[in-house]
């Protein structure tokens, strides 16, 4: 399970929430068996989905976060719920790189920089919020924060890390995210500038054992913080042997009754790779279903 909290300044100026989730990125990293990048791109998108996830309000409102820059990993996507509790995929999980200028990991090169990085927020309203913006440099923290100054125009800093160890295993995985509030002064964006400069990486402050709380009064130590609220997310997908019925009867039944003729249909989930086998008598029940409906 990941650790995350949630802070405010004592002077109602802005907000801050920092997430450990190495345990959680470790799972996605198993399940989908990623090659070392791809771990890094889809960890930063677990991380920010889960950060921003955690600020809704309702029970069941949801965040995906969608990233597909024309990169050799193609699409990357991150859902999250309410509690910061999220699930991914990466469309193409080994994705082998050379390091990047800085020595590290190139997720740019992964993720690539030509296309959109998509954000929706389906709130239980008739119609889910979508908001689309450019990606700017394929880091994916650099692109969020450019989707916040654009479509939300919330002054925004994010912070996301994922350390890969050489087995593949992930030794740290974690992020920040600053937002000035309506009620923010002149002087808060200088004070936020000052306090982050200079500010080691989240995986080294992660790797240093530095806590969640500890990162956000370290990343804003110009500031006195009270913490709203602490919880801890986890992966976590919701595919039921259910779920995958009606996505199958939404097909049709002249699809259905096609996929009766094989000796069986296997589907399996996207986000955690469980597999559902249906028989052909289970598909004409499921036809037979479609055909009431």
């Amino acid at each position: 399970m990941g650790k995350l909290i949630r802070c405010i300044a004592v002077d109602g100026t802005l907000s801050i929430a920092a997430i450990d989730a190495t345990d959680i990125v470790n799972r996605a990293a198993e399940i989908h068996k990623t090659s070392a990048v791809t771990s890094a791109a889809l960890g930063r998108l677990l991380c920010a989905a889960s950060l921003m996830g955690s600020a809704l309000k309702g029970a069941d409102d949801s965040l995906t976060l969608r990233i597909n820059g024309g990169g050799p990993a193609g699409t990357v996507m991150a859902v999250s719920d309410s509690a910061g509790n999220v699930r991914g995929y990466v469309q193409q999980p080994v994705v082998e790189l050379p390091l990047n200028r800085q020595g590290k990991l190139d997720v740019a090169g992964a993720v690539g920089t030509q296309g959109n990085v998509t954000v929706i927020k389906d709130l239980g309203l008739k119609e889910p919020y979508v908001g689309r913006t450019p990606i700017v440099s394929g880091e994916i923290a650099e692109d969020l924060t450019a989707y916040f100054a654009t479509s939300e125009q919330t002054p925004t800093v994010f912070a996301l890390g994922v350390l890969v160890n050489p087995d593949l295993t992930i030794k740290a995985a974690g992020g920040f995210l600053i937002q000035l509030l309506p009620t923010a002064m002149d002087d808060t964006i200088e004070k936020v500038e000052r306090s982050i400069d200079g500010l080691p990486s989240v995986t080294a402050l992660l790797t240093a054992g530095l806590t969640p709380e500890d990162i956000c009064r370290r990343a804003l130590k110009e500031f006195e913080l009270d913490v709203l609220d602490t919880s801890a997310p986890a992966y976590k997908c919701y595919c039921t042997r259910e779920r995958v019925e009606a996505a199958l009867i939404s097909t049709g039944k002249a699809e259905l009754l096609d996929m009766a003729k094989q000796p069986e249909t296997k589907v399996s989930c996207q986000f955690c790779d469980r597999e559902y086998v249906f028989t052909p008598r289970d598909i004409l029940a499921l036809a037979e279903r479609s055909s009431k409906d």
